[in-house]
C-alpha cells in the first residue's frame, strides 16, 4: 500500500504558537516550519517521539482509565483545566491514539478517564481505516509520539448493523458498507461478533499496510490493538 504523507501540523494538530494573537510573520514562520517537518517525515526522516512511555505501559494506562470509568472513580475531572489548557496550548503529547466509531455514546476521553492533550482520537462511523485516517494515525505516532493505537469497536454499532443488512439507504450512507464487508463475511450476521471482527481486521490493516506504523512496531515503539466497548457496562476489553 502506498505510504500516505503525514500532513504538516496546523493549529488544531499541535502547532507551536507564540502568542494568543499571532502576527502574520509568526504565522508564516510556523507554516514554513510545519511544511519542512512534514517534508522531512515524508522523505524518511526520523521523528522524535514525545511520550516517554513504552507501548505496553501506554496500553496499561489506557485500560486503567477505563477501569476507573467502570468503577465510577474518575480522576481526570480533578485536574485543573486551566493548567491543562495552558500546558497544551503550544504543543500536544498524547500517549495513545484511538480509532473509534462516531457513535455519540462513545465519548472516548471519558471512557478512558483522560483529559486535554492525553488522547489522539480519530472517528468515523464503523471505526475503519481510510487513507485519511491512516495518515492521521501516522501523524499521531510518528510526529506526536503516541505509543499505542487502539481500534475500538462497540456494542450496537449502527454502521455494523446497516452493513449486515445491506439495505438501500439515503445519501452516501452505503459508502460505509464496503469497508465493513470483510468483517460481515467473517462474522455476520451477529452484530457483536462482526464489530469485534472489524476491530481486529482494521488493527491488522493499520499494523501492516502503513510502512510508517509497521516500522514503529518493528522498533518496539508502537503497539496496535483491537478492542470492544460494551455500552451497558462501560467496559473496554481487548479482542
Amino acid at each position: 500500500m502506498t505510504q500516505f504523507p503525514v500532513p504538516a501540523p496546523s493549529g488544531a494538530c499541535g502547532c507551536s504558537v507564540h502568542s494568543s494573537a499571532p502576527t502574520s510573520v509568526q504565522r508564516r514562520r510556523f507554516l514554513a516550519a510545519g511544511f519542512a517537518a512534514g517534508c522531512a517525515l515524508a522523505a524518511g526522516g526520523v521523528a522524535r517521539a514525545q511520550s516517554s512511555l513504552a507501548p505496553d505501559a501506554a496500553l496499561e494506562r489506557l485500560m486503567a482509565g477505563n477501569a476507573r470509568f467502570v468503577a465510577k472513580a474518575l480522576n481526570s475531572f480533578q485536574e485543573d483545566l486551566a493548567i491543562l489548557k495552558q500546558g497544551t496550548f503550544a504543543k500536544q503529547e498524547p500517549f495513545a491514539a484511538v480509532l473509534a466509531c462516531a457513535d455519540s455514546r462513545i465519548p472516548v476521553e471519558l471512557i478512558f478517564d483522560q483529559s486535554i492533550g492525553q488522547l489522539f482520537v480519530a472517528r468515523v462511523a464503523g471505526n475503519f481505516a481510510t487513507a485519511e485516517l491512516i495518515a492521521t494515525l501516522e501523524y499521531g505516532a510518528a510526529v506526536l509520539g503516541t505509543r499505542v493505537i487502539m481500534v475500538l469497536g462497540h456494542e450496537s454499532c449502527g454502521a455494523v448493523k446497516a452493513a449486515i443488512d445491506g439495505k438501500p439507504v439515503p445519501g452516501q450512507i452505503s459508502a460505509l458498507y464496503r469497508p465493513l464487508r470483510a468483517a460481515v463475511d467473517q462474522a455476520g450476521p451477529d452484530p457483536e461478533a462482526t464489530a469485534k471482527a472489524n476491530a481486529r481486521i482494521q488493527a491488522a490493516l493499520l499494523a501492516t499496510a502503513s510502512p510508517v506504523l509497521a516500522e514503529l512496531i518493528k522498533k518496539g515503539e508502537l503497539k496496535v490493538v483491537p478492542a470492544y466497548y460494551a455500552l451497558a457496562s462501560g467496559r473496554v476489553t481487548l479482542v
